[in-house]
């Protein structure tokens, strides 16, 4: 089985210095959803990633920080060894969900069993939306509508391999926004 979470980056300031939306640095209210996600994240042990890609965007740079520092801060690991494993690509920003797809699919050989992908919409809701083809129906209905900032999707596949993912063969485990953890 292969796990693979889907993290919008956190709210980000609507401007940045440069002017470029790459640049975009997060908001106060970014950098407060994306620890609480991350709290809430560090007690689930199921869902930490073995691998995480990250955009190279400022925002989504600054939410996986905030999020491993929380993950970090409440994971003691055993063996002292730092527990991420992260690599920025380029690709991520601006990318296509048959793009992502390919990107994910080139990890067979790495295989990590929980993958994360931090990035942007709408291509990280539109992928989504195209791998579930089952699972959480609450969840499914509240993701329809929208991929929020610092919304987290949590796809299973019963799958040995990432080159083995397609289309609608995945299965919604969870669906978490800093909202939804409010209001649990």
């Amino acid at each position: 089985m292969r796990r693979l979470l889907l993290l919008r980056h956190a709210k980000a300031e609507s401007t940045s210095p440069s002017g470029r939306d790459r640049d975009r640095p997060l908001a106060a209210r970014g950098r407060q959803d994306a620890a609480e996600l991350g709290a809430w994240l560090a007690g689930q042990r199921s869902l930490l990633p073995d691998l995480a890609l990250i955009s190279t965007a400022v925002r989504a740079r600054e939410t996986w920080d905030i999020v491993q520092q929380q993950i970090s801060d409440k994971v003691p690991l055993s063996d002292g060894a730092p527990r991420e494993l992260a690599a920025h690509l380029p690709d991520l920003y601006g990318a296509e969900p048959v793009q992502l797809l390919a990107i994910i699919r080139s990890l067979a050989a790495e295989d990590p069993e929980r993958l994360m992908i931090v990035g942007h919409n709408p291509c990280l809701h539109e992928l989504a939306l195209g791998l579930i083809g089952r699972g959480d129906t609450t969840g499914r209905a509240t993701l329809a509508h929208n991929l929020p900032t610092s919304g987290l999707v949590v796809i299973d596949f019963a799958v040995e391999s990432w080159d083995r993912l397609a289309f609608g063969n995945g299965q919604l485990a969870q669906f978490v926004s800093p909202k939804l953890l409010k209001e649990a």
